[in-house]
C-alpha cells in the first residue's frame, strides 16, 4: 500500500489569523488483490503402510472424505491430527495437486517389554505401579520422557537426587520394541552441613537437637534423618517455634530456610535464618468463666502457672487442656476454652486470660463402633465406661479409651472421638476402631545365658471367634527346661463381667550347679497338673481372682552319680556324702494341692508399655486341700511409672514373699519347707547376681596341697560344689529411668536404661551337715580324721548284701588275683559261700577325699546393684543386654557381670 505524502504548512505573520493554506488530498490507498485459495476435490483417497490398523481406523483420525474439497490448510490440519494420536511415528501426504490423496503412515511400534536395570535401592514393584509404560501399549517417545520424569522422582524422594535415568529401544520383529530404562542411583544426598543464622541466646548445636533432621556424621551413620526431605525442612522449623516459645520468646520466627544442593547433587545444606525476639515472663494469669459452676480463681490457682515464671506456650496449651477436662468432668461436652495473650513489651510480660465460654450439660446420645469386622461389638461396648443417656463425662470417655487400648486387639492410638448430635446437649460417641492380627504362631529359637539353647513353638489367638477370647498352646525345650501347656481364657462369662480360664501342663525341670566351667544336674523335678482359675472386679480398679491347682510332682537324683547300694538289702539309695543331705531330703514323689487369690489393683495407662499409673497386687495360695504338702504361701508386688518428661520414664518395682509350712517336723536339719517350693532369687531378675545367685546354699571345698607341701582349701570358686537351697521369704526392689535416645536410635529400636537394685532371699533351716571333722584323735565312718593337723580321706569298707564285709585276693595270688570276695582267706565266687584256697586277703574299701562343706547366706542383709541395659528390636529378634555391678553381696553370693538373652523367629 502506498502512503500519502504530507505537506508543509506556510509560515504564519505574528499576531495576524492567517487562513488556512490550500493543500493537495492524498489519492486513495490502492489494494493489492490477495491470491484466492486454490479449491480442489479429493477424487480418491487411501491409507499406505498401515500394518495393525485398518485403514478405515486411519481416516477416523482426519476429516479427509473422498468427493470432499480440500486445500493446503485441510491437509496440514490432517497430518496434524494423526500425529497427535500417538499411533504413528511418520506420516507423509502424497497426490496433492491431482487429488488422488495417498496418506504414507509408519505406525509407532508395540512396546514388547518393559525392563529396569540398575535399579537396587528401589524394587523393580515400586517403579512399575508408577511407570505407565506397559507391555501391548504403544510406544510414544512423550510417554518414555513422562515415565523418565516419574522414575526420577521416585529417587528423589528417597533422596537421591543424582539419580539418573537413561531410556533405551531395542527394536524387534514385527514393528515391536523392548523399553529398557537404564538406571544410574548415585549416592544418597546427605544433609552435610545445617546453618542456622541470627541465634544468640542459644548455640547451633542445641537448635539442631530439636530438629529431626540431622547432619550426616558418623554417629549418624545408621539413621535415616540424614537425607533431605523438603517435608521434613517444614516441620524443622515449626520444631524451632515450639523450643523458643517454651522458653519464653513469644515474637521467635523463622524469617527463612533455604535448602541448597551442591554442584555434584551428593549434598544438600540448609541453612535457617532466624529472629529470637526478646524474652518474656507471664504476667497475671486468670480465668474468667461463663460456666457459672465453676470457681475462677481456684481454677486460675490450680492451672500451673505462676506470674514472674518464664513464658511457656506448653503451659498454655496444658492448661487449655486441663481447663477443657474439667468442663468435661462436669458434663459440658463441647466447652470452648480460648486463652487471650495480653503482650506488654515494655516489661516483656505476658498475661493469659483463659476465658471459658457458656455451654450446656451434655449427655450420651449414641455411642457408634465403627471398623470392627472380626470382633464382635459387645467386645467393644463392654469396655466403654458410659451407656446411651449418661450424662457426659470426659475422665470416663479416658477410661473407656484406655481399655479398649488395652485389649490389643486394635491398632495403637485410638481415640474415641466427639462429635454433636441433634441437639446443643447431645454428644455423640464413635469409635473407629481399626483391628490388627491378633493370632500368632511362631517358632523361635535362641540362646540364653541361664538355659543355653532354647526351642519353643507357640501358637495363640487372643480374640478367639471375635469374643476376646484366649486360646493357646506352647511347647519350649532347652538344655534344662521342657514344659507343654495348654490354656484358654473366656473374660466374660455369660456376658457376665466375670472372667473364668484354666490350664493343664507338663513341665520338666532340671536344677543344676558350676564345677569349674561345667554345668551339672543335681535334681531334676517333673510336675503335671492343672490350675483353674477366675476374676471379677471390684471396682474400676481393683480385681478379685480366685485360682485352683493340682499337681503331681516328681523329685529325683541321678542314680548313677548321688546313689549306693544298701550294704545289708543291696538296694540302691540316695547317698549324702555323694549329693548331700539337703539334696537326698528333697527327693521324693508327692500331689500338691492349692487354692488361692490374688487382690489386684492397676490404673497403669498401658500393659505392654506403661508410662504412668501404678499397679498392686496381694496374693496367697494354701496349699493342704488334699495332697501331701501344706503351706500358706503370701506374696506382694508393686510398680509406679511417671512420666518425668522429656521422654524419661522413671519406675519403681518392689516384691517381697513368704511361705509357712503346715507340716510337722521332718528331722533335724531338714527345713519343713521343701527345696522346690521356695522362693529362689537372681538372674534375671536381680540384675548383677547369676541365677539363683543370691541367697541360702551350702558350698563343698576340697582340700589340695600348695608350693610348700601344706593341706589348704581350694580358693577358686569355679572349682566349688555350689547349690542354692532357695529361702522361705524374700524382698527385692528395683529403681529404674527409661532413657530417651534421638529419633536415629529410636527407630533402631534401641530402648535403654539405668537402675539400681536391692534386695534378700533368707529364712531357712540350717541343714546338718553330711560329713563332718572328728573329735581330736577319733575316727568314724561320717567324720574325717585329723592327723598331724592334715585331714585325712574318709576310708569305709564297702560291705556286701548280707552286711559282710568285701576282700581282694591279692594280685600274687596265681588262681584269684584281685578278684573281690567275703572271704578274708582263700576265695569264693559266691556271698557267703565256702572260701577255697590259702590267700591273705586285704579288706575291700572306697576312700572319699576330705572337703569342708559349710552354709552360707541365709541372710536378710540386702544385696544392692547398679547398672544399665538396652533393650534392642534387632533384625534377628529381640535382645536384652545388661551391664550390671553387685556393689554388695553376702558371703556365698554369685555375681554375674553382664546378661543377655537374644531369640529370633521365623
Amino acid at each position: 500500500m502506498l502512503a500519502g505524502l504530507p505537506v508543509a504548512a506556510s509560515a504564519q505573520t505574528t499576531g495576524q489569523p492567517t487562513a488556512p493554506a490550500a493543500q493537495t488530498a492524498p489519492p486513495p490507498p490502492v489494494a493489492i488483490p490477495l491470491a484466492a485459495p486454490v479449491t480442489r476435490t479429493i477424487k480418491s483417497l487411501r491409507v499406505e503402510g498401515a500394518q495393525r490398523l485398518e485403514p478405515e481406523t486411519v481416516l477416523s483420525y482426519t476429516k479427509l472424505r473422498s468427493g470432499q474439497a480440500y486445500t493446503n490448510e485441510t491437509l496440514d490440519q490432517a497430518l496434524k491430527d494423526l500425529i497427535a494420536s500417538d499411533l504413528f511415528a511418520d506420516v507423509t501426504i502424497s497426490g496433492v495437486e491431482s487429488g488422488d490423496i495417498v496418506l504414507r503412515v509408519r505406525e509407532n511400534p508395540v512396546i514388547n517389554r518393559v525392563i529396569f536395570e540398575g535399579n537396587k535401592r528401589l524394587k523393580e514393584d515400586k517403579i512399575k505401579k508408577e511407570v505407565k509404560l506397559a507391555p501391548r501399549q504403544i510406544f510414544t517417545r512423550t510417554a518414555v520422557r513422562q515415565d523418565v520424569a516419574r522414575i526420577v522422582e521416585l529417587y528423589r524422594r528417597q533422596g537421591r537426587f543424582a539419580a539418573v535415568v537413561e531410556p533405551k529401544m531395542v527394536n524387534l520383529d514385527q514393528n515391536r520394541v523392548d523399553v529398557i530404562f537404564e538406571v544410574s542411583e548415585g549416592p544418597k544426598s546427605k544433609v552435610r552441613q545445617i546453618n542456622i543464622l541470627g541465634n544468640e541466646v542459644y548455640s547451633d548445636n542445641k537448635l539442631r537437637e530439636q530438629m529431626a533432621t540431622k547432619q550426616a556424621r558418623l554417629i549418624t551413620l545408621l539413621s535415616s534423618n540424614t537425607s533431605y526431605d523438603q517435608d521434613r525442612l517444614a516441620y524443622d522449623q515449626q520444631k524451632l517455634r515450639q523450643f523458643y516459645l517454651t522458653e519464653g520468646y513469644a515474637d521467635f520466627r523463622v524469617t527463612s530456610a533455604v535448602a541448597e544442593l551442591t554442584p555434584d547433587k551428593k549434598d544438600f545444606i540448609i541453612t535457617y535464618v532466624v529472629e529470637e525476639g526478646k524474652r518474656y515472663k507471664f504476667g497475671d494469669v486468670t480465668v474468667d468463666s461463663d460456666i457459672r459452676d465453676f470457681d475462677n480463681k481456684k481454677l486460675a490457682a490450680n492451672l500451673g502457672i505462676n506470674k514472674g515464671d518464664w513464658y511457656n506456650a506448653k503451659k498454655v496449651e496444658t492448661s487449655v487442656d486441663s481447663l477443657s477436662e474439667a468442663a468435661g468432668l462436669f458434663g459440658y461436652a463441647f466447652t470452648n476454652v480460648n486463652p487471650d495473650f495480653l503482650r506488654d513489651k515494655e516489661t516483656l510480660t505476658m498475661g493469659i486470660n483463659f476465658h471459658i465460654a457458656e455451654a450446656k450439660r451434655s449427655y450420651i446420645e449414641r455411642i457408634d463402633v465403627n471398623g470392627n469386622t472380626q470382633t464382635q461389638d459387645k467386645v467393644i461396648r463392654r469396655e466403654i465406661r458410659l451407656a446411651e443417656g449418661d450424662a457426659f463425662n470426659s475422665f470416663q470417655v479416658k477410661r473407656s479409651q484406655d481399655r479398649i487400648n488395652s485389649l490389643g486387639f486394635f491398632q495403637d492410638k485410638f481415640e474415641i472421638k466427639q462429635t454433636q448430635g441433634s441437639a446443643p446437649d447431645r454428644v455423640v460417641l464413635t469409635a473407629n476402631v481399626e483391628e490388627k492380627s491378633t493370632g500368632e504362631l511362631s517358632l523361635s529359637a535362641g540362646f540364653s545365658s541361664l538355659e543355653r539353647f532354647i526351642i519353643q513353638a507357640s501358637i495363640r489367638q487372643r480374640n478367639f471367634r471375635g469374643k476376646g477370647q484366649e486360646l493357646r498352646a506352647s511347647v519350649n525345650y532347652s538344655t534344662y527346661s521342657k514344659s507343654v501347656e495348654l490354656g484358654f481364657t473366656e473374660p466374660y462369662l455369660f456376658d457376665k463381667n466375670i472372667a473364668i480360664g484354666g490350664d493343664i501342663f507338663r513341665r520338666d525341670y532340671n536344677a543344676f550347679n558350676f564345677i569349674g566351667n561345667q554345668r551339672q544336674t543335681t535334681y531334676t523335678q517333673v510336675s503335671t497338673g492343672f490350675q483353674i482359675r477366675s476374676g471379677v472386679p471390684l471396682t474400676e480398679y481393683v480385681q478379685l481372682a480366685a485360682r485352683y491347682g493340682l499337681s503331681y510332682d516328681q523329685v529325683g537324683l541321678d542314680q548313677n552319680s548321688y546313689f549306693s547300694p544298701n550294704p545289708v538289702t543291696g538296694a540302691l539309695s540316695c547317698d549324702p556324702i555323694k549329693a548331700g543331705r539337703y539334696l537326698c531330703d528333697a527327693i521324693g514323689n508327692r500331689v500338691t494341692s492349692s487354692v488361692g487369690y490374688s487382690l489386684i489393683y492397676d490404673s497403669l495407662n498401658s500393659r505392654l508399655r506403661p508410662s504412668a499409673g501404678q499397679r498392686a497386687i496381694i496374693s496367697q495360695d494354701f496349699a493342704g486341700l488334699g495332697g501331701d504338702v501344706k503351706y500358706i504361701r503370701t506374696k506382694f508386688e508393686g510398680s509406679k511409672f511417671v512420666n518425668i518428661g522429656s521422654g524419661f520414664i522413671a519406675s519403681l518395682n518392689v516384691e517381697g514373699g513368704y511361705i509357712r509350712s503346715l507340716e510337722k517336723s521332718r528331722g533335724e536339719g531338714i527345713d519343713k519347707v521343701r527345696i522346690t517350693d521356695r522362693f529362689y532369687l537372681g538372674e534375671p531378675d536381680f540384675r548383677g547376681f547369676d541365677i539363683r545367685g543370691v541367697g541360702p546354699r551350702i558350698q563343698r571345698i576340697q582340700y589340695t596341697t600348695d608350693a610348700t607341701g601344706n593341706q589348704t582349701l581350694v580358693t577358686d570358686r569355679t572349682q566349688f560344689v555350689d547349690d542354692a537351697l532357695g529361702g522361705r521369704a524374700y524382698y527385692l526392689g528395683k529403681l529404674e529411668l527409661e532413657i530417651p535416645l534421638p529419633s536415629g536410635a529410636r527407630e533402631l529400636g534401641l530402648r535403654p536404661s539405668i537402675y539400681v537394685q536391692a534386695g534378700a532371699l533368707f529364712g531357712i533351716t540350717r541343714p546338718l551337715p553330711t560329713i563332718g571333722l572328728c573329735a581330736t584323735g577319733t575316727t568314724g565312718n561320717n567324720c574325717f580324721a585329723t592327723v598331724n593337723g592334715v585331714v585325712q580321706p574318709l576310708v569305709t569298707t564297702v560291705l556286701a548284701s548280707n552286711g559282710a564285709p568285701f576282700y581282694t585276693v591279692p594280685g600274687i595270688d596265681a588262681t584269684n588275683p584281685l578278684q573281690v570276695t567275703t572271704c578274708a582267706v582263700g576265695y569264693s565266687a559266691t556271698v557267703g559261700g565256702p572260701c577255697v584256697g590259702s590267700s591273705t586277703n586285704t579288706l575291700y574299701t572306697s576312700s572319699q577325699a576330705p572337703f569342708l562343706e559349710r552354709f552360707v547366706g541365709d541372710s536378710p542383709r540386702p544385696r544392692i546393684s547398679v547398672g544399665g541395659g538396652v533393650n534392642w528390636n534387632s533384625p534377628f529378634g529381640p535382645l536384652r543386654i545388661d551391664l550390671a555391678y553387685a556393689l554388695l553381696k553376702d558371703k556365698g553370693d554369685d555375681t554375674k557381670l553382664i546378661t543377655f538373652n537374644v531369640g529370633t523367629q521365623f
